[in-house]
């Protein structure tokens, strides 16, 4: 009922680019999640989506964070996750026009589950090197079988915990997705961890902002954070730019 709630309230606030007058973001949304995927590209997500609901397997899943809102035991089965977890194909799209505007040469994702996300990545900019961090030793070797039964290159698949992986990362990322934990003092602390690796270009996207009352209070404090400037509430992300040479803005706009 929260999520129902804070996505009522979304409707009645939200804009579009009419209301905008930063013209970065007014780009960004005439222009960059309107960015066209090659139709090869493009047909990997609904044949890697067909591929994962084809498999029967159950896997014994590893919760971390807040654990799931669907399964009640362990023992899941793949098709199952890949029907309720993850990016839905619009969303998927989104992350590929996304990465294909931006043209991150060093992308993070921080919770692979099955490689929704990381396909729709992945496929928005095939040249630039994604690594994606899982938690789960059973779920990650499924995804890492799906990037293999498509071909894809260019992808680091991690298995450890986003603050173990992070205490020992020392790459500058132009991308991150987070997509992990969903309490709020989990997403300060990796938010928190993350800041020393980003730079004045960096986009950091973080997932499911109103999954809980928690989780908006973790987005409220990253909004007002001083290094962060543009913000934007697309409901399903929450978009946070570090660009020095723009205002504090936080826009509410329907993507």
């Amino acid at each position: 009922m929260y999520e129902f709630f804070k996505y009522l309230q979304f409707l009645w606030r939200s804009k579009n680019e009419h209301a905008v007058h930063s013209p970065f973001v007014f780009k960004l949304i005439t222009e960059g999640v309107k960015t066209r995927i090659p139709l090869e590209l493009r047909q990997l997500l609904p044949k890697h989506y067909k591929y994962l609901i084809g498999q029967k397997l159950k896997i014994k899943v590893e919760d971390f964070g807040a654990g799931s809102r669907v399964f009640k035991n362990e023992e899941r089965g793949i098709d199952q996750i890949a029907k309720v977890a993850g990016m839905n194909q619009k969303i998927q799209e989104l992350m590929a026009s996304v990465t294909a505007y931006f043209k991150p040469q060093n992308m993070l994702e921080l919770g692979t589950s099955l490689g929704k996300g990381t396909v729709a990545m992945h496929i928005g900019h095939p040249e630039g090197k994604l690594t994606t961090v899982e938690r789960c030793p059973n779920t990650l070797a499924e995804a890492v079988k799906g990037f293999e039964q498509f071909g894809l290159k260019n992808i680091s698949a991690v298995n450890a915990l986003f603050t173990d992986f992070l205490n020992e990362d020392n790459q500058a990322w132009d991308l991150v997705y987070l997509d992990g934990g969903h309490t709020k003092d989990f997403t300060l602390f990796t938010f928190e961890q993350l800041l020393p690796k980003l730079h004045n270009d960096s986009l950091l996207i973080l997932d499911d902002i109103y999954w809980s009352k928690e989780m908006t209070e973790a987005w409220e404090q990253i909004k007002a954070h001083p290094e962060v400037t543009v913000t934007i509430d697309s409901f399903d992300w929450g978009w946070v730019f570090f660009r020095k040479e723009q205002p504090k803005q936080h826009f509410v706009l329907r993507l």
